[in-house]
């Protein structure tokens, strides 16, 4: 399961030393809910190894203003606290495992 990943948390988690892919999501969105159960699959499969989440960004202004969210599901890849790839829209699950891949 992918954690819940807060304007509280990001800095902590971000900056843990292990990779991080960050899904940037709302209740209301369709595409996002097509989304969810890949991440959290992904999350499984690579636990201990990526650090991967999940952020609301009706409830999260500080963390999607800073990364200009502008359209959901858009989901972030970290390498050392910087972005080095992102996927806006929903995707089959080999385009996520392939970016994830290129983080290890």
């Amino acid at each position: 399961m992918a954690l819940q990943v807060t304007d509280a948390n990001f800095e902590e988690l971000v900056n843990s030393g292990k990779p991080m892919v960050l899904d940037f999501w709302a209740e209301w969105c369709g595409p996002c809910r097509m989304v969810a159960p890949i991440i959290d699959e992904l999350a499984t499969e690579y636990e201990g190894r990526v650090t991967i989440g999940k952020m609301d960004v009706d409830n999260n202004n500080d963390v999607v203003a800073q990364f200009g969210i502008r359209n959901i599901p858009t989901v972030l890849f970290f390498k050392d606290g910087q972005v080095v790839d992102k996927q806006v829209g929903a995707a089959p699950k080999p385009t996520f495992v392939s970016k994830i891949d290129a983080l290890l």
